[in-house]
């Protein structure tokens, strides 16, 4: 990763790397979805717990570095991003990290349990919406070398690249989202219906993560056709 340019320093301090530090705590709170996911799979209540504190206690630290980086927000005319573009980027992470911490206290508040036939399924349903959030952070970091380059050659290439790839991933889940509701219509007359609503909502909430992970994405994707 290049260090800072004369440029992106000359005006003030560069947001760049808080919006990379932010994203890589959220990403870090996303991350426990798996052993969340895992947890419930298991029937283990007191792991939930456990996981839950560790989800929140994160999404505290990445609120903690949101609140930092826009009280530091530069508003001169020298940004190496719009300052609009940057919040919405900012906000599409921070959605991230509330939606994991709502996840989480959805399955430990309910006590979550999940039908045996949906467990594997949810799993990877779960993995592959983190996928999308590594993949979001991947291009995230390489934000100091679009605004080296000046959003130009080479670099820009390659993060339409990564972009396509976190597209991919989005739409990977989206199609287990819709496996798993086919599982869970299936069995809905064997099971409560409050449990059924919200084992729906909690396939929706964790298929919002990769939604937000492929907005992040697709700001910085207009940013580069500008």
């Amino acid at each position: 990763m290049s260090p800072p340019s004369y440029l992106t320093n000359l005006f003030g301090r560069s947001p760049i790397r808080p919006l990379q530090k932010h994203m890589t705590k959220v990403h870090a709170c996303v991350s426990q979805l798996r052993p969340l996911l895992s947890a419930v799979v298991a029937g283990e209540q007191k792991k939930v717990a456990t996981i839950q504190e560790d989800i929140t206690r994160l999404e505290h630290e990445a609120d903690d570095l949101k609140k930092e980086l826009r009280h530091h927000l530069p508003t001169g005319l020298f940004m190496p991003i719009d300052r609009r573009d940057l919040l919405d980027v900012l906000l599409m992470q921070d959605n991230m990290a509330n939606q994991a911490k709502d996840i989480a206290g959805l399955v430990l508040g309910r006590r979550m349990t999940l039908p045996k036939e949906m467990h594997q399924l949810f799993v990877e349903y779960g993995d592959r919406c983190i996928d999308a959030s590594a993949q979001a952070l991947k291009i995230i970091k390489e934000l100091d070398e679009l605004v080296e380059t000046g959003f130009r050659g080479i670099e820009v290439e390659r993060v339409q690249e990564m972009i396509g790839k976190l597209n991919a991933i989005e739409s990977e889940t989206d199609k287990i989202q819709v496996k798993l509701r086919a599982i869970l219509f299936s069995l809905e007359d064997k099971l409560r219906p409050t449990d059924v609503m919200f084992t729906y909502q909690l396939i929706e909430w964790i298929g919002r993560v990769a939604d937000y992970a492929q907005r992040v994405g697709s700001r910085l994707q207009l940013l580069l056709a500008r």
